[in-house]
């Protein structure tokens, strides 16, 4: 994208395909750099302190090869009390872990932060999730189905695991990867406004007006239109 014009392209700082498909919702070309850096916890971190510095980590390791693109990255972890349930390694911890959820209501926090020339912003998403008491059998069966073997948690609430959670407090859209309502706002942050193009997609251009960041997203206007 042009420091005047418009363009659809963002640098996704991400691997998941679940954050691709939600961010494509948007008409944004999409391309897809991974950031490869070291998700371990700090010992005494805070998941949301863990989740925004990994957040952070991603956007500048991607940020540094594309200085003048739009960046975003993206960090979920699933917490049970102080505790981070990270990805799991093999089928015996996934097991481990859903035990360890079955019954109990746990925070599931995603962490997003944008880059554009220079320009940095993040934010937090918290959702409380409710799961279900869930016998041996159940757990045994979902974990061989693999479907949560990539996933914080041991889970993926838009597929089979939705059987599990009767209840949600919050956006969805973060459980699976990327709150997609707070992205006009940081956007903004960093300079950057949706717009609409002819074609009826949307695209990325400067935003127009003061360079202090803005407290709202805005409304949606046609490209190049004042």
């Amino acid at each position: 994208m042009s420091r005047t014009g418009p363009g659809r392209e963002v640098i996704l700082a991400s691997a998941s395909p679940r954050r691709r498909e939600l961010l494509a919702r948007l008409g944004l070309e999409v391309r897809v750099v991974p950031a490869h850096v070291d998700e371990t916890p700090l010992p005494g971190e805070p998941p949301p302190v863990h989740a925004l510095r990994v957040a952070r980590a991603k956007l500048e390791v991607v940020a540094s090869a594309y200085p003048d693109r739009p960046v975003l990255a993206a960090d979920t972890v699933v917490t049970l009390g102080a505790r981070v349930l990270g990805k799991p390694r093999h089928a015996r911890e996934a097991r481990a872990m859903l035990q360890a959820l079955a019954g109990r209501t746990h925070l599931v926090l995603t962490a997003v932060a944008v880059g554009w020339q220079g320009r940095r912003a993040t934010h937090l998403e918290a959702v409380r999730v409710a799961f279900a008491p869930v016998g041996f059998d159940l757990l045994d069966w979902y974990v061989a189905s693999g479907e949560g073997a990539d996933k914080a948690g041991s889970y993926a609430l838009q597929g089979a695991a939705a059987a599990f959670i009767p209840r949600v407090e919050g956006n969805v859209q973060a459980i699976v990867g990327l709150p997609l309502a707070a992205l006009p706002l940081l956007f903004s942050r960093v300079g950057l406004a949706l717009c609409r193009l002819a074609s009826g997609q949307l695209a990325l251009t400067p935003r127009a007006g003061s360079p202090r960041p803005a407290r709202t997203g805005g409304s949606l206007q046609r490209c190049g239109a004042r």
